[in-house]
C-alpha cells in the first residue's frame, strides 16, 4: 500500500479517487456479501437452513427479493448521484475527505474510526427512533419493515428520504466533520456496510448481532441502534426479555 497509494494519487484527480474508490468499497463490502448471503439458500440449502434465524414460511419470495434488488439499486444510484453533486457542486471540486499521497498515521486512524463509530451510533439511533414515530413510520420507514424476516439486501430497502438521511449521512458525515483521510473513510465505510448487510442477512454468525436486529424487524420497538450503546443507555436493549415474551 505504501508504494501503490502514492502512484494512485499522482495518476488520478482527488475527486475521481474519492468517487470511484467509494463505489468500489460499496460493491465489495455491501453488494458482494449481500449476494453471497442470498446464494447460500441456493448453493448450500442444508447449511443455510441450519443457520437461518426465522423459519422458511416467513422468508421472502423470489418476487419480493427481486423487488428488493431493484429498490436497493435505485437507492445506490441516488447515493452515487448525490455524492457527485456534493463533490462537484456543493464543495466546488474539493474532495469530501483528505486525499493525499501519505497514508493516515495509525493513531489518527484509530481515533477517527472510534469517534466516527460513536457519532454514527448517535445519528442512526435517534434518526431511526424518529422514523418510528407514527406519522413518519407510515409514510417513510414502513417500506423498510416490509421484510419482517430480513435479507442482507434489505438493509438498504428503504424510502429515498430514509436512504439519504438515515442510511447514508450517518455514515458519511462523521469522517467529513473530522477531516479524515479518504482511506480511513473507506475502511470505516467497509465495516459499516458489511455490518449492516450481516445484521440483515437472516443468519446469526456473529454473537447475536443479527438476532438483535432481526428481532427489531419482528417486534418493531427495540434494538434501534447499530452497536447497541444507546439501546443500553435508553433501555431499548431488551432482547432477552422479548425472547421470553
Amino acid at each position: 500500500m505504501e508504494r501503490l497509494w502514492p502512484s494512485i494519487v499522482e495518476s488520478y484527480s482527488p475527486q475521481s479517487i474519492e468517487f470511484v474508490g467509494t463505489l468500489v468499497v460499496q460493491v465489495l463490502s455491501f453488494w458482494s456479501p449481500s449476494l453471497i448471503y442470498l446464494l447460500l439458500d441456493v448453493a448450500w440449502p442444508s447449511f443455510s437452513q441450519r443457520h437461518k434465524i426465522q423459519p422458511a414460511p416467513k422468508q421472502p419470495t423470489r418476487r419480493e427479493i427481486w423487488k428488493c434488488f431493484v429498490v436497493v439499486a435505485q437507492n445506490q444510484l441516488i447515493s452515487s448521484v448525490l455524492h457527485l453533486l456534493q463533490i462537484h457542486v456543493l464543495r466546488r471540486g474539493v474532495p469530501s475527505y483528505r486525499v493525499e499521497s501519505s497514508l493516515p498515521a495509525f493513531p489518527e486512524l484509530i481515533r477517527d474510526l472510534f469517534i466516527s463509530l460513536l457519532m454514527r451510533e448517535a445519528l442512526f439511533y435517534y434518526g431511526h427512533r424518529f422514523l418510528h414515530q407514527p406519522y413518519f413510520y407510515v409514510r417513510i420507514h414502513k417500506r423498510h419493515h416490509q421484510f419482517t424476516a430480513p435479507i442482507a439486501l434489505a438493509a438498504q430497502y428503504a424510502h429515498p428520504i430514509e436512504q439519504i438521511f438515515a442510511n447514508a449521512l450517518p455514515i458519511t458525515l462523521p469522517p467529513q466533520l473530522l477531516g479524515s483521510h479518504v482511506l480511513t473513510f473507506w475502511l470505516y465505510l467497509a465495516y459499516e456496510l458489511f455490518n449492516t448487510a450481516t445484521v440483515h442477512s437472516g443468519y446469526d454468525f456473529f454473537h447475536n448481532k443479527a438476532k438483535m436486529h432481526d428481532l427489531h424487524h419482528e417486534k418493531f420497538n427495540l434494538n434501534y441502534g447499530s452497536i447497541g450503546l444507546l439501546d443500553w443507555f435508553h433501555g431499548t436493549d431488551t432482547l432477552e426479555k422479548r425472547r421470553k415474551d
